[in-house]
């Protein structure tokens, strides 16, 4: 492993430093471009930009006069954030992994780098995506092992984090593109519930499952940065409360879902769930996907549907640009039904409901799941397998992938932890237990 690639950095550490004024903002700025020049050519996490440093010393210097004491400025001043390259950064171009012209691709400044901005953060990039957020990988190699896949879409999100060039970054997930980066760079990803950040100025995949999240080195990251970036945050939650030491009981999805994970990672998920059990903690087994291979059909009529419709316009002009992969997904899109989608889209809504019930019914307050079939695949023509997101993506939950040991050939494995709809804040609270098991605590 080449450890000079893996320094992942405390966005708490990090925020509270800048401050305290310490570093300064242009000190912080040099350090942090260096990181980059130094790295990124090793990983290829950010988009090439010609004239970053000048970039970000002027915004520094805006931010500086704007908060004269930087003890009064916003939770995120001067943090440097990496924002996946289909959300809109004004003074950025788009381009979305794809060779598509930048100016086709332009629009208004995202909702959540607004948002961002407004915290006080540093946009230090736009980082790489597969081609619209799909299924054609771009270059961005694993930090961990460079001859490994860092995971997709969210690619570049996930290893700048783990590489440390910023302490936190931007992605998005449709079906698994969150969870599964942050899983095989051994990074904290965070899925909110569909729709808790706004999604205006992302291009879409699939407005039905499109979902923005974020990576952090920890858990207490996220914590920091998604009541700045979530709708309506409470910070206990809804029926939580983060002080009273709440223990949560935790559920084991069975049968054939859990089967299509590969047998290191369900050795390494035994083992994990052992460790939860010694420490006193209840699991539960419980069947609720039943219907699983059902799930796995009606998402992709509803992604594939969606995906060819927010490409109509573009792909009919500029068709002959787009990757294999990508125009194999848009043309099986052109060719489903749009009754089949609908009727897909009346299934989702029945599983949310069944699922909510059935968690109830068993008594369970966490989900929990490997956050994906096994470590990094090796080679970067793929970005691995999002089947063990699938049915969370389905049904709109918000999720974490928490780092949890490491394969036999030393690539990091994660813990998926799925909360309730709408109930975000609760899921970071009671996840909390059990990343201090995890880290040893």
């Amino acid at each position: 492993m080449e450890e000079s690639l893996v320094r992942p950095r405390s966005l708490n550490r990090e925020a509270a430093a800048l401050r305290a004024g310490v570093p300064a903002l242009p000190v912080h700025v040099d350090r942090l471009c260096a990181r980059i020049e130094q790295v990124d050519p090793l990983i290829h996490a950010f988009v090439p930009e010609p004239g970053r440093a000048e970039r970000l010393h002027a915004e520094a210097r805006a931010l500086a006069a704007r908060y004269s004491d930087p003890a009064a400025a916003p939770p995120l001043y001067g943090v440097a954030v990496g924002v996946k390259d289909i959300v809109h950064v004004d003074g950025l171009p788009t381009h979305a992994g794809s060779a598509l012209p930048p100016g086709v691709l332009a629009g208004p400044q995202a909702a959540v780098v607004d948002r961002l901005r407004a915290a006080g953060a540093l946009v230090a990039g736009k980082t790489v995506t597969a081609e619209f957020a799909a299924s054609a990988p771009g270059p961005t190699r694993n930090p961990h092992h460079p001859g490994h896949t860092p995971g997709g879409s969210s690619s570049g999100s996930a290893a700048a984090v783990a590489a440390g060039l910023v302490p936190l970054a931007i992605g998005t997930q449709t079906v698994g593109s969150v969870i599964r980066p942050a899983a095989y760079c051994g990074v904290v990803g965070f899925r909110p519930t569909h729709g808790r950040i706004p999604s205006a100025g992302v291009i879409p995949n699939a407005p039905s499952f499109d979902t923005l999240g974020l990576f952090t080195a920890d858990l207490a990251g996220v914590a920091l940065a998604a009541p700045l970036l979530c709708d309506d945050w409470t910070p206990a939650g809804p029926g939580a409360d983060p002080g009273a030491g709440q223990v949560p009981v935790l559920g084991v999805p069975v049968g054939r879902y859990l089967e299509r994970a590969r047998p290191e990672a369900l050795t390494a998920f035994r083992a994990q769930l052992d460790l939860l059990s010694a420490r006193g903690l209840t699991v539960r087994q419980v069947d609720l996907l039943p219907d699983f291979d059902e799930l796995v059909g009606q998402l992709q009529t509803i992604n594939r549907f969606e995906l060819a419709a927010s490409h109509a316009d573009w792909f009919a002009r500029f068709g002959g640009l787009y990757r294999p992969e990508t125009v194999a997904s848009i043309r099986h899109g052109r060719t489903v039904d749009p009754a089949d989608r609908e009727a897909a889209l009346r299934a989702r809504a029945h599983f949310r409901e069944r699922l909510a019930e059935q968690r109830r019914r068993a008594g369970v307050d966490l989900l929990l799941a490997p956050s994906a079939t096994g470590p990094a695949p090796l080679g970067l023509d793929s970005t691995g397998d999002a089947v063990m997101s699938l049915p969370w993506s389905y049904a709109g939950l918000p999720a974490l992938s928490l780092p949890a040991g490491v394969s036999a050939a030393g690539l990091p494995l994660g813990l998926q932890v799925i909360g309730e709809a709408g109930a975000d804040e609760r899921l970071l609270a009671l996840a909390a237990v059990l990343e201090r098991v995890l880290d040893g605590a």
